[in-house]
């Protein structure tokens, strides 16, 4: 699901180890809608929303559904990635790994992108084997921010999208935003 200003985030991040894993800061709900607004205005972000297709094919909503994001954020030409799966139960359950491969093939199809790069903590040890998974190898180290910084090779950008059946991905998602 494209993240779309009227889906209410549920505010994940009231969570304090979640914050922490994902260097985030806490918001007010005001100020988590506030930074949604930009973002949706923003040409150089894109994010994805990650619904559980069990909970869809129950018959929740989306809004109930929502478990999750990905994220790319663009500066001269390179994707930075983001991901998280706010809801613990459905953590190690490939949604992450597969919402990347996705959110990886569109920017590359897409938005034209072939060079993407991650920031994860040394802490997150999920979200590096995660990334490291798709083919994602550390490049550098910051220790003042106590993370690593990964990257992946073109021949690894293939093979990490190239078992995706997706169809029509311009199609489906409406890039003029």
């Amino acid at each position: 699901m494209k993240f779309e200003i009227d889906s209410v985030w549920k505010c994940h991040l009231q969570d304090e180890e979640l914050r922490r894993l994902t260097a985030s800061k806490r918001l007010s709900l005001e100020e988590e809608h506030e930074m949604q607004m930009k973002w949706h205005e923003d040409d150089d972000k894109c994010t994805f929303i990650i619904l559980a297709r069990d909970l869809i094919d129950s018959g929740a909503d989306e809004i109930a559904s929502m478990v999750g994001d990905v994220n790319i954020f663009i500066n001269n030409n390179i994707g930075e990635l983001t991901t998280m799966i706010a809801e613990s139960k459905w953590r190690r359950k490939g949604l992450g790994e597969e919402a990347v491969r996705i959110m990886l093939m569109f920017a590359f199809r897409v938005i034209g992108l072939q060079t993407f790069e991650v920031k994860i903590s040394k802490d997150n040890v999920g979200s590096l084997k995660l990334f490291q998974k798709i083919g994602f190898v550390v490049t550098s180290e910051c220790s003042k921010f106590n993370e690593y910084t990964l990257s992946i090779s073109m021949e690894h950008i293939l093979e990490a999208i190239a078992h995706l059946e997706v169809t029509h991905l311009e199609e489906e998602i409406d890039v003029s935003e």
